[in-house]
């Protein structure tokens, strides 16, 4: 599968100690690694379809200090896609009122009929860009009917229901941002791990330190801000357990849509 790293901080944060334990994990994921380094003004998002220890370009990128108060990384093992810069992540785009958002998921669905329809939409051929592209649009749908952009509670209840919605039968660990709140979501026991100290929230499939990190609250989706936990929305216990014959099956499933 994939590995997902994110920071939350309430200050501008030097993350390079952390990204380079966390992109020597490529030697297990070596299709492609991403970095978004994200703020109200935008994102800056880099990406390569190869291996991360092979890439010079991330290795001159890691020599200077990369600060920001809201980063997401990622290295993929493909499962669903070709090996191709269209399907690395981080996925960005605008919503309707111009907000950027930025999103990395660390995956598989298996049975989502709405994302079917972004099979042809997409620019690439991962289920990951179809969550943002759906994610967008429900979003875009909701502001629309309100005539106005959807303030933080009206935007988390939303996300809140399409997490519950999407989480059952499927593993759906994401992490995704609009340049002020980072959102987060495991329904995988022991795929994301937290570390909360001195105004910063790390994220990430693995620890990436010594330190006392701990699993992410669960079957939940949660949203930082600053470095703090300010939301925590519905407990749906979709519990997705890992195995081959899923795996499988997800083949044929894609091979007929």
């Amino acid at each position: 599968m994939c590995e997902i790293f994110g920071v939350s901080s309430l200050n501008d944060f030097t993350a390079n100690d952390y990204l380079r334990t966390f992109y020597s994990h490529s030697d297990f994921h070596p299709h492609g690694w991403g970095l978004a380094c994200i703020s109200r003004n935008g994102a800056l998002v880099e990406k390569e379809s190869i291996k991360a220890s092979c890439s010079n370009y991330l290795r001159e990128r890691l020599s200077q200090p990369i600060t920001a108060k809201i980063l997401l990384a990622h290295i993929r093992y493909a499962t669903i896609g070709n090996v191709e810069y269209k399907n690395c992540h981080p996925f960005t785009g605008k919503d309707s009122t111009g907000r950027r958002w930025t999103l990395i998921h660390n995956g598989t669905i298996f049975d989502f009929a709405p994302l079917n329809p972004y099979v042809k939409k997409q620019k690439g051929d991962t289920d990951s860009e179809r969550i943002f592209l759906y994610l967008m649009d429900k979003l875009n749908e909701a502001q629309t009917k309100a005539g106005t952009r959807l303030h933080f509670e009206e935007r988390f209840e939303l996300f809140d229901k399409i997490v519950c919605e999407m989480a059952p039968n499927n593993k759906l660990n994401l992490l995704f941002s609009d340049g002020k709140y980072l959102y987060a979501h495991t329904n995988c026991k022991g795929t994301l791990h937290y570390l909360q100290k001195n105004g910063v929230t790390l994220i990430a499939t693995r620890p990436l330190s010594d330190a006392n990190w701990q699993p992410l609250p669960f079957s939940q989706l949660l949203a930082f801000n600053k470095g703090r936990l300010i939301k925590a929305g519905t407990v749906h216990n979709h519990e997705y357990i890992e195995s081959e014959e899923a795996m499988k099956l997800i083949y044929q499933i894609f091979a007929n849509l």
